[in-house]
């Protein structure tokens, strides 16, 4: 599994995904008007606000009653409480990394996240993660290889801070076509795991989303991968929790307090 060189192209101009559309039909009407074709192998990255976009992940803020922990929360962090709240609502357990934040929670699905994956939508709404990030890459993949006639892997990708640095990175929380992991061997017999769909998520990151850029989707090509459906929840330390019940933030734990 062998790589020596690669590319990464942004699809762009890409149109403002609305509420419930379609997604891969969106995707390939503008690769169509790009004069743009899939080829097979190609690795579509996909970033994770659109797909919840396009799945109707939507929360009004307005709905949503604080509880005394996010309130707390809000007065250290200058996050509103009702989003926090959602960020609770959202999580198993949570820290900050430091007193004023960011918060650090980790996902029902079982990822580590900034602000489990909710991001802020103007005016007074968020936007959740997927609900099943890797059933979503599936579907896309299915739709988009059925259409393209050609196999492609589809990756999902969320920006998410380091709670031990500044800044932001790019992470995968699904992935349908290819493996999560990638396996090398030294001459010596020494393995090593590398959480492969990571890494391709990074690289297109590079393209992806920074602000007011409005680049959602990425095409890594030449990138040699082996070909599976185990997605990234399969690599996951913590098992996928999605059944928690919503709104009960009083009983999430929190590993420090910061």
């Amino acid at each position: 599994m062998t790589t020596s060189a690669f590319s990464v192209h942004s699809i762009e101009p890409f149109p403002e995904i609305k509420e419930g559309a379609p997604l891969a039909d969106t995707i390939i009407r503008t690769l169509s008007e790009q004069n743009t074709q899939l080829q097979p192998g190609d690795i579509l990255v996909i970033a994770s606000k659109v797909v919840s976009i396009s799945e109707s992940q939507h929360v009004d803020l307005a709905t949503v009653t604080p509880s005394s922990e996010a309130v707390d929360l809000s007065a250290k962090t200058g996050k509103p409480a009702e989003l926090v709240q959602l960020i609770l609502d959202e999580s198993t357990s949570h820290f900050l990394t430091t007193d004023r934040g960011p918060i650090i929670a980790r996902h029902r699905l079982g990822h580590q996240l900034t602000s489990a994956g909710v991001d802020r939508a103007e005016p007074g709404g968020a936007w959740l993660l997927p609900a099943d990030p890797d059933a979503s890459a599936r579907r896309l993949r299915d739709e988009l290889t059925a259409t393209a006639g050609v196999p492609v892997a589809v990756v999902i990708a969320d920006s998410d801070g380091r709670p031990d640095r500044r800044g932001a990175t790019v992470i995968a929380i699904g992935s349908a076509g290819i493996s999560p992991l990638r396996i090398t061997e030294a001459p010596n017999g020494k393995r090593q795991e590398e959480t492969f769909t990571d890494m391709v998520a990074a690289t297109a990151g590079i393209v992806l989303g920074q602000r007011g850029r409005g680049v959602p989707v990425a095409i890594v090509r030449g990138v040699t991968y082996g070909s599976s459906d185990d997605g990234v929840g399969s690599i996951l330390h913590h098992p996928a929790n999605p059944s928690s019940p919503q709104g009960a933030a009083g009983s999430c734990s929190s590993e420090t307090a910061g």
